[in-house]
């Protein structure tokens, strides 16, 4: 029994009720017992009393695309490391993709990293499980088992199933369990060897192209599958304005159809990749400018659903290399709130469109009780200073990998204080100077 935890003098932003007010937040045995806007709470005997002086208070946040090292390559992201970034950057629950050494495609391994993570985790660690053995793409994995364990959703991870057929049984087995098929998507024979963004940039740096269509290709048969089969079904990652106007199609006939997109893909642009810097090679790849506020777009109107970190630990010799040869992927946890804000800032999407994308969309999609700021829901919370300067230093990052897409950015947003299950797993040093 942990002592009750009372933040008053807060601007609650609570995008699963839409308030944005000032207010207080009463917290008792890992639960919010009480939130109260305008009104102060009584202060419980014996309770922690913190005083947000104006912060925000938002639900933690839910990434549902984060790779780790653990199990197998445990020397570029641990569980405990990668819990220890995600309590930084505000993030309190994140899924688990499969794509490890074994791949998470048995029962035992789902139940083994729960545990695992129970042991050595800050933060909620949710395991995904794949879809096909091995992340094959051939043979079906026991999704009744999967589920049986934990899993909490069904993917390939960096993986896309290539065969509709198989990808159709896939479906129509997830549904027959409830369970969200999220999908990565990836027309292997378009994009072939393909580095990036397919376009005059690439033409210019002599480097091959991925185009538009190896996206929006796959997107439009598993949407049609998706209708066809009854799945809950979730487009990993969006890039392009061609995927949002097929999306907003199929969202009007299907209520089951949802999307997300990465932070890279909303704050950054395939000019970013300068003089073949490897950290910006990504996949989904950076795509122009255009793509880019189409995308924007795409989230203030709805018809994007969650935004992730797509955090993707790499260690340096698989990215100091050329451009073509060095791995995709970026770590995002840490700079995952920060990134984002970006865009409230700027004016292009309001704070509670942005946090929804992070917060209680994730939750509802993923059936989850967290992701809200509600009596009786988990008490796992954010303190944020929305104008916080800071500047992302390697050598402060949390991660045991130094692949961020945001090294050296100047950014606006910090989380001060990270609160998962009702005990603070997470302060900033300035929080502790003042506002305990």
């Amino acid at each position: 029994m942990s002592r009750p935890l009372l933040i008053e003098n807060a601007r609650i932003v609570d995008p699963a009720s839409g308030k944005d007010a000032p207010g207080a937040v009463l917290v008792v045995d890992g639960v919010i017992a009480e939130v109260a806007f305008g009104a102060p709470i009584g202060v419980p005997e014996g309770a922690e009393v913190v005083d947000a002086k104006g912060l925000i208070l938002a639900p933690g946040l839910i990434d549902m695309r984060v790779f780790t090292g653990e199990p197998g390559k445990e020397y570029r992201e641990s569980l405990q490391s990668a819990s220890d970034a995600a309590a930084t950057g505000g993030v309190t629950s994140f899924v688990m993709m499969p794509d490890t050494t074994p791949v998470v495609d048995d029962g035992a391994l789902v139940d083994f990293l729960i545990r695992r993570a129970k042991a050595t985790s800050k933060v909620n660690v949710l395991p995904a499980a794949a879809m096909t053995k091995g992340l094959g793409g051939q043979e079906m994995t026991e999704f009744g088992l999967l589920q049986e364990a934990g899993a909490v959703c069904l993917t390939d991870g960096r993986q896309s199933i290539q065969s509709s057929s198989m990808l159709r049984a896939v479906m129509s087995y997830a549904a027959n369990y409830g369970l969200t098929v999220m999908h990565h998507l990836s027309d292997k024979s378009l994009t072939g060897d393909g580095v990036m963004n397919e376009g005059l940039f690439a033409t210019i740096l002599g480097l091959k192209g991925i185009p538009r269509e190896a996206e929006t290709i796959p997107l439009a048969r598993d949407l049609q599958l998706a209708a066809l089969t009854g799945v809950k079904y979730h487009a990993a990652q969006i890039s392009c304005e061609a995927s949002i106007e097929l999306l907003a199609a199929a969202k009007k006939r299907n209520r089951n159809v949802t999307a997300g997109v990465s932070i890279n893909n909303l704050a950054l642009n395939e000019n970013d990749i300068g003089r073949y810097r490897t950290f910006f090679k990504l996949s989904t790849p950076l795509r122009s400018e255009y793509e880019r506020q189409a995308v924007i777009e795409g989230l203030r109107n709805g018809t994007i659903d969650t935004i992730h970190s797509d955090h993707d630990p790499q260690d340096t010799e698989v990215k100091r290399q050329p451009f073509a040869e060095a791995s995709d992927g970026a770590i995002g946890l840490e700079t995952l709130l920060a990134a984002a804000l970006r865009l409230v800032h700027s004016g292009d999407v309001d704070i509670l469109t942005v946090l929804r994308a992070m917060t209680s969309r994730p939750a509802e999609i993923l059936g989850l009780p967290s992701g809200r700021i509600a009596q009786g829901a988990p008490a796992d919370l954010i303190l944020f200073d929305l104008d916080y300067p800071w500047h992302v230093s390697e050598w402060e990052i949390r991660s045991r990998s130094r692949n961020t897409s945001f090294e050296g950015a100047r950014l606006a947003g910090k989380v001060m204080r990270t609160i998962v299950g009702g005990e603070t797993v997470h302060t900033h040093a300035e929080e502790n100077q003042g506002h305990e």
